[in-house]
């Protein structure tokens, strides 16, 4: 029987689609986040960029005033933008990587100053590539995410990746070995391409198509 690693603990329904496949499954929290008190000292625009829940939650949990503001907002992935709806806002627009968010922004959108809230370890892709536009990008930190290693002495058939820094953690006590890495999208993929080249990325930057093609590869 084929076994699974999980760098996430996965809510009942997302483990099920695995157990139910007759596929093992091991689970761990490969990076804790912590939501801190942030400040930004210039006053905050309008236009808001989220490229995950945690950005989001740690935005509307610190700064509830702004519940009641008008704000154009851009995210990355179905789950983010499912969390923004819950705090009653619409989105003005949404991709599936931060990189594709950046060149939407560019190419459809007139607004030339944007407050990305951001993680700890955020990339640098999408505010590289909006300065490069002469776009005005500040950033708020709303959120840390420090990794949470742990050593495994045993292989994994697959293990299934969430973040980059999900691949970091898990890399700083293990190897990768002859596992597949299953990655939620490019740039989750391209750290894991630090270890290896057995990589399978998701369709949709979502945890349960990350799950949908381990199942497809392992179900008996």
């Amino acid at each position: 029987m084929a076994t699974l690693l999980s760098t996430k603990i996965l809510a009942e329904n997302q483990k099920q689609l695995i157990l139910n496949s007759g596929i093992g499954l091991v689970e761990y929290d490969a990076i804790n986040i912590g939501f801190d008190n942030s400040s930004l000292d210039a006053p905050i625009p309008r236009n808001l960029i989220f490229t995950s829940q945690n950005g989001v939650k740690g935005f509307f949990t610190q700064y509830p005033e702004f519940q009641t503001r008008e704000l154009n907002i851009y995210c990355v992935g179905d789950k983010t933008k499912l969390e923004i709806e819950k705090n009653g806002y619409s989105v003005v627009a949404s991709a599936n990587s931060a990189e594709e968010l950046a060149h939407m922004i560019v190419n459809e959108f007139n607004e030339k100053q944007f407050l990305y809230l951001c993680g700890s370890k955020r990339r640098e892709e999408l505010p590289d590539l909006l300065k490069k536009q002469n776009i005005s990008i500040q950033e708020l930190e709303v959120y840390t995410t420090t990794l949470n290693p742990k050593k495994f002495n045993r292989n994994f058939e697959g293990i299934l990746f969430f973040s980059p820094s999900g691949v970091q953690s898990y890399c700083k006590k293990n190897d990768l070995n002859l596992s597949v890495a299953f990655c939620i999208g490019p740039t989750t993929a391209a750290e894991a391409k630090k270890h290896t080249q057995n990589i399978i990325i998701a369709n949709k930057p979502s945890i349960e198509n990350v799950i949908v093609q381990a199942v497809k590869k392992y179900k008996k």
